[in-house]
Formats: structure tokens, sequence, C-alpha cells
């Protein structure tokens, strides 16, 4: 119950939350995009690309959900910026294989460090927990993912 004392609507309230977290951090994610000069999937892909010496452009249309023609478009920006490093894949000369470039590498680095940057604003959010905070956190969000992958029944 609430403070009025009328039955709260948990899923509704449950999602609202999410709704509200997702405004925030896609507010920020534009912020920090265009602070450093970025489109946000400009921002997406190098954020993607971080943890990867090199992808599949396929498989990173996979990972961001953009478009094709979207993501064509901000890669060739970012080779364009020599950001991203873009050539053919062994073997198929149809498929092209994606990477980092040096100067892409420490462009990451700073986004990451940025004092009001995404990253840095995220971390911040994560280290309030504490432990068990976190770890239940977690634990609520991937029972919350299985119920929408259809292995959770009530």
């Amino acid at each position: 119950m609430d403070k009025n004392g009328s039955q709260i609507n948990r899923p509704m309230a449950l999602m609202q939350s999410f709704w509200k977290l997702q405004k925030s951090i896609m507010g920020q994610v534009k912020q920090t995009a265009a602070d450093n000069d970025l489109s946000v999937p400009q921002f997406a892909i190098l954020v993607q690309m971080q943890h990867k010496k090199q992808i599949a452009q396929k498989n990173l249309q996979e990972r961001t959900h953009y478009p094709k023609s979207t993501l064509s478009h901000a890669i060739e920006k970012l080779v364009q910026a020599g950001l991203l490093n873009r050539t053919h894949a062994e073997g198929n000369r149809r498929e092209m294989e994606l990477a980092l470039s040096d100067e892409g590498k420490v462009l990451v680095d700073e986004l990451k460090a940025q004092e009001h940057g995404v990253h840095e604003r995220f971390k911040n959010a994560v280290h309030s927990f504490t432990e068990e905070e976190f770890n239940d956190l977690i634990n609520m969000h991937h029972q919350i993912a299985t119920f929408f992958e259809g292995g959770g029944t009530k």
C-alpha cells in the first residue's frame, strides 16, 4: 500500500522506475556523446568496441540493434575521423572487420574518465551500493530477464 492507503500496482511501478532510469541514462549518453562531438550511434559503437580487438560489422549490428544504414553511416564517420579501422575479413571480401585505432582507444579511455560523463556517473551510482545491495539488484534483474526470456513462471 502507498502512503494514502491504496494498493500499489507493483508491475507498473517497477516498469515506470525502469523507464525513468533508462531515460536518465540515455540523457547522459546523449550529453556525453554531444560533449565529444559524437552521435549516439558513434558513441555506442566506441563503447561496444572497447573490449574487442576486432569485430565483424554484422556482429556489431546485432549488439547495437541499429539499422544497417545507421550503423554504416556512423562507422564511416568514425573511420574518417581516424577512430576506427575497417578491413575486409580474411577469406570473405564481403565481410568487414572493425577495430579501434590507437586514437579511438585514447578517446574511449578519455570518455570513461570524464567527470560528468555517463561512465563516471554510472560508476559512482554503482559504488553507492553495499555489496549485498549490488548482488540483490543483479539477482533481481536476472530474475526479471528470465521471465522475459520465457524461463520464469509463477
